[in-house]
């Protein structure tokens, strides 16, 4: 069964805030009656109130994680829910594989909630640690990603590759047992 999406989210939310409302609207005519199943129609109610937040909710954060063809494994390694994001892959990337993990990062790591420090770009920095002699690593940056914190598909984000520490990587022979 395919995860539910957005839009199938939005629209159970407003078919449950229409029954909200009926259930609101039986609740005051309970009132003004007083009928005895009155306290009943307030849990409904009550009910109905909790479940079409969450159904709105849903409907604004999707479920599943983007799957950008060719992107490799990425590890979060600074993430405060602001506009600066810090992700690390391994040390055999190549540029094409690099620019679909930061696309997909990009996608994955998109929240508006972000936006909260007035920012109106997130920074996806990516970098790899390189294990060059025993008890020493180095940190080598590879490129970053600059994209909107307010639209979801940005078509203008902006991937910036560090070509020379990549042509570094390249000729840098890796001993398995390091990584």
């Amino acid at each position: 069964m395919p995860t539910p999406s957005p839009e199938f989210f939005q629209q159970a939310g407003q078919w449950c805030a229409l029954l909200m409302l009926a259930s609101g609207i039986f609740t005051g005519l309970a009132f003004v009656f007083k009928w005895g199943i009155r306290f009943r129609f307030v849990g409904i109610t009550s009910l109905l109130v909790v479940l079409t937040g969450s159904l709105l909710a849903l409907s604004f954060f999707p479920l599943s994680k983007a799957v950008i063809p060719g992107a490799a494994k990425y590890n979060l390694v600074y993430d405060l829910a602001g506009p600066q994001v810090v992700i690390t892959v391994p040390p055999t990337i190549t540029p094409s594989t690099l620019e679909a993990t930061l696309l997909q990062a990009s996608e994955n790591l998109f929240s508006p909630g972000r936006g909260g420090s007035g920012a109106q770009q997130m920074t996806i920095k990516v970098r790899t640690i390189l294990h060059q002699k025993s008890g020493m690593s180095q940190l080598i940056p590879l490129g970053e990603i600059q994209r909107s914190l307010t639209v979801r598909n940005d078509p203008n984000a902006k991937i910036t590759l560090n070509e020379e520490n990549l042509e570094a990587l390249a000729t840098t022979t890796f001993d398995p047992a390091s990584s």
